[in-house]
């Protein structure tokens, strides 16, 4: 499967429009964004779990990145409730479930050579960021590579973004406008770099999860053959 695999051009997806497409496991769901392969595969992807839904143990080998969007997601090192953010570098390994169900956004396949960096955020945690015109940012990770941060804009706030690298932005709460799209909850956006982003928030304002980085890394782990 290539879904949305051009890095040279911008993409919009609406993610809460899509149908959700049932995984191998039982009860979990995915909204697919972005996807090279198959059953593994890099990909960008909103997944939910029903109630008392489990995933069984896994290794993630090409790393996984998740933000908790809604519910309490589990696994076997405690309850995350949503605004948790992780990085789960290659060769970790857990068994996701949610006993009350929950919605994440997850990223596997995406790290680069030697991130092995493991990180997690609890709601709340994390660093104050530059504010570019926010009511606040807060930064989750930053070494360097990349940059990930969440940013809340005020009630028809405008905003510039540089892009140096590439931007990924996921809308978590409110709208953001963006040309003449109209970006809402579970709203993904990605920018190749150079291009900037211009937006302004709705009424209720905006509230996102942004990745400066580029949009795919030169040293990015392979995929099994």
């Amino acid at each position: 499967m290539r879904l949305n695999d051009d890095f040279t051009k911008p993409t919009i997806v609406h993610a809460a429009k899509l149908d959700w497409v049932a995984s191998p496991a039982r009860g979990v769901d995915r909204r697919m964004l972005y996807r090279v392969g198959e059953e593994v595969a890099r990909a960008t992807s909103i997944v939910r779990y029903a109630a008392d839904s489990v995933f069984p143990s896994h290794t993630h080998t090409g790393g996984e990145e998740i933000l908790v969007l809604d519910g309490i997601f589990e696994d076997e090192h405690g309850r995350f409730p949503a605004g948790s953010y992780f990085r789960n570098p290659p060769g970790t390994s857990h068994a996701p479930a949610s006993a009350d169900g929950c919605t994440i956004f997850v990223k596997l396949w995406q790290f680069r050579e030697g991130d092995e960096a493991q990180i997690l955020r609890r709601p709340g945690e994390g660093e104050p960021g530059l504010q570019n015109d926010a009511v606040s940012a807060t930064i989750l990770f930053d070494d360097g590579h990349e940059q990930v941060y969440l940013q809340r804009w005020g009630s028809s706030a405008s905003t510039k973004l540089s892009n140096h690298r590439g931007l990924e932005l996921l809308v978590l709460e409110g709208e953001l406008s963006v040309g003449t799209e109209r970006l809402r909850s579970q709203s993904w956006m990605r920018l190749p770099e150079g291009e900037n982003l211009m937006a302004s928030a709705g009424p209720q304002g905006a509230y996102a999860w942004i990745k400066d980085a580029p949009l795919q890394h030169a040293d990015v782990l392979k995929l099994p053959s």
